[in-house]
């Protein structure tokens, strides 16, 4: 069983580290910017994570997944407000690249703050 655990670690920092010498030949890349985000937050690390989604926005203002993971992830920190000015521009960017499917999740997670 501890062998298992100690492989899924190194997995993890494995990817991470593959993750970030792809950003390294290109900040830009979206996927493995997202991917980088997500590898964070799955390990607890959601500020480093946060921070990821925010680069990859910044790069790449119509990816719209980022938004989307990033506000989840805003809200199981408990911080609603910054949720939601997430799905504010999640929604914008979904409407822009016309993602019916993001903007109907995005919508019903803000009218869901609405009502807390």
């Amino acid at each position: 069983m501890q062998t298992r655990i100690r492989s899924r670690t190194i997995t993890r920092m494995d990817k991470i580290a593959a993750l970030n010498e792809i950003l390294q030949l290109d900040p830009a890349n979206a996927f493995a910017r997202y991917g980088l985000a997500m590898e964070h937050v799955a390990q607890g690390h959601h500020d480093t994570g946060l921070a990821e989604f925010a680069t990859l926005i910044s790069h790449n203002p119509d990816y719209v997944p980022a938004y989307q993971m990033s506000a989840q992830t805003l809200l199981k920190l408990g911080r609603a407000d910054e949720a939601r000015e997430r799905l504010e521009a999640g929604i914008a960017a979904a409407e822009r690249t016309h993602n019916q499917q993001a903007l109907s999740e995005m919508s019903a997670m803000r009218d869901e703050l609405g009502q807390r």
